[in-house]
C-alpha cells in the first residue's frame, strides 16, 4: 500500500514537471518571437527629380505665329507630320533613358521647356518608350511671343499634386515685354511636401550683358515664389528647375537666388546649387564654339540637405551626356547634343541641350510582420 502511494506521487511529480517545462519553452518562444514580429528594417529609396529642354517641340499647326510658321509643313523648315511624329519619338527616348539603376521607375518628375501646348505633351506621354510611365501633365499657355511654354510631367505612382500656380514676368520699363511664365506645381513625393518651380528665363539674344537685367528680373520673381510658399510651410522642399540661360556662378543664380555652390554652406532658408560644382568639371548641358555653359540647373533649398534622412533629402545630380544617340558623334561639334535642325538642315536629332537630373532619398522604415 505504501509502495502505490509512493509510486502515484513520483508519477504525480513526473507530470507536473512536464507541464512546468512546457509551461517555460512557450514562454521563452514567446518572449523571442516578440521582437521578431515587431523587427523593423530600414530602406532608402532614391526619386529622381529631372529637368529638359525639348528644343522646339511645335506640333505642325499654323497658328498665325511667328514661330509657329516656320514649325509648319509650308513654313521654312517643312514641319511636316513625318518630320513631327519623329521629334515625339525622339524626344521620348530622351526621356526613357533618364532611367537609372537606383530609379528603375524613371524620375518621379519632369520638368520641361520649349514646349508648343499641352497636345504636344499628350502626343509625348503617349509615346510606347515611356507610356507605362502614365506621366501627367500640368501645362499652362504662356504669353511668349515664340509661342512656347513650360510644363511638367509627374508619375501619380509617386507624386501627388496639391496646388499649381502661374506666374508670370513684367518689366515695368518694358511694357510689350512678354516671355515664359513660371509655373509653382505643390505636392507630396514620398509623403514630404515640396514646392517645384519651372523655369525657362529670357535668352542672352543681343548678348549676355545687354539681356542680364531680364534674367535678374527673372530670378527676382522665381525666388518671390519661393519664400512665398515657403511662408506658407517653413519645412516643405522648394526644387527651381529650368533653362535659366545663365551659369550656376552668374547674378541671377549666385546673388538673386543666392544658391551657393556647396551643401555645407546653404544656410537655413537658403540654396545649394548641385550643377555649379559639376561645371567646374567642365560638364554643362549645352556648347557653343567650343565653350560648355551649364543653362539646365535644378536647385534646392536647405530643407533639402542634410543627414536626417526621416525626411527626403539631395543624393546625387547628373547631366545625361551618356547617351551615344543623343550626341554629335564628328566634325567641330562632337560631343554635343545632337539638336534636330543645324544650319537648317533636319538631323532628325533631339536637343541642343543634355538634360539634367537629381536624386532624392528617404529613410522608410519597413516593420516585418
Amino acid at each position: 500500500m505504501l509502495f502505490l502511494k509512493f509510486h502515484h506521487n513520483l508519477n504525480l511529480r513526473r507530470k507536473t514537471y512536464k507541464t512546468m517545462r512546457r509551461i517555460i519553452i512557450l514562454t521563452l518562444a514567446t518572449i523571442v518571437a516578440i521582437p521578431l514580429l515587431f523587427s523593423q528594417q530600414k530602406r532608402y529609396p532614391v526619386f529622381g527629380v529631372a529637368f529638359y529642354n525639348l528644343e522646339n517641340l511645335f506640333d505642325t499647326i499654323n497658328n498665325n505665329g511667328k514661330y509657329d510658321k516656320e514649325f509648319s509643313p509650308e513654313g521654312q523648315r517643312q514641319w511636316d507630320g513625318k518630320k513631327y511624329w519623329s521629334k515625339v519619338h525622339n524626344m521620348a527616348f530622351a526621356i526613357s533613358k533618364l532611367k537609372t539603376d537606383i530609379t528603375p521607375m524613371g524620375p518621379a518628375i519632369i520638368g520641361v521647356s520649349e514646349i508648343e501646348n499641352i497636345t504636344v505633351l499628350q502626343d509625348l506621354v503617349k509615346d510606347p518608350q515611356i507610356k507605362d510611365k502614365n506621366y501627367q501633365i500640368v501645362h499652362h499657355n504662356s504669353p511668349d511671343r515664340r509661342g512656347i511654354d513650360v510644363g511638367l510631367l509627374y508619375n501619380p505612382r509617386l507624386f501627388r499634386v496639391l496646388n499649381v500656380t502661374h506666374h508670370s514676368l513684367n518689366i515695368p520699363d518694358m511694357p510689350y515685354f512678354r516671355t515664359r511664365d513660371q509655373t509653382c506645381v505643390t505636392g507630396l513625393l514620398a509623403g514630404d511636401k515640396v514646392s517645384i518651380i519651372v523655369n525657362h528665363w529670357p535668352s542672352r539674344s543681343g548678348g549676355e550683358a545687354s539681356s542680364r537685367h531680364l534674367r535678374v528680373a527673372a530670378a527676382q520673381l522665381c525666388k518671390h515664389i519661393a519664400d512665398s510658399v515657403l511662408a506658407t510651410d517653413p519645412n516643405q522642399g522648394v526644387i527651381i528647375m529650368g533653362d535659366l540661360n545663365d551659369d550656376p556662378f552668374n547674378e541671377s543664380c549666385a546673388e538673386v537666388l543666392g544658391a551657393v555652390k556647396k551643401h555645407k554652406d546653404a544656410k537655413e532658408g537658403g540654396f545649394f546649387n548641385p550643377f555649379w560644382e559639376v561645371l567646374d568639371k567642365g560638364i554643362g548641358t549645352l556648347a557653343y564654339k567650343g565653350q560648355w555653359n551649364l543653362f539646365d540647373q535644378i536647385i534646392i533649398n536647405s530643407n533639402l540637405v542634410g543627414k536626417d534622412r526621416s525626411h527626403l533629402k539631395y543624393f546625387k545630380c547628373k547631366v545625361h551626356n551618356d547617351v551615344p544617340e543623343m550626341k554629335t558623334t564628328e566634325g567641330d561639334r562632337k560631343g554635343y547634343p545632337l539638336r534636330t535642325y543645324s544650319g537648317g538642315v533636319f538631323l532628325n536629332g533631339f536637343s541642343d541641350h543634355f538634360p539634367t537630373q537629381i536624386f532624392l532619398t528617404k529613410e522608410i522604415i519597413v516593420k516585418n510582420k
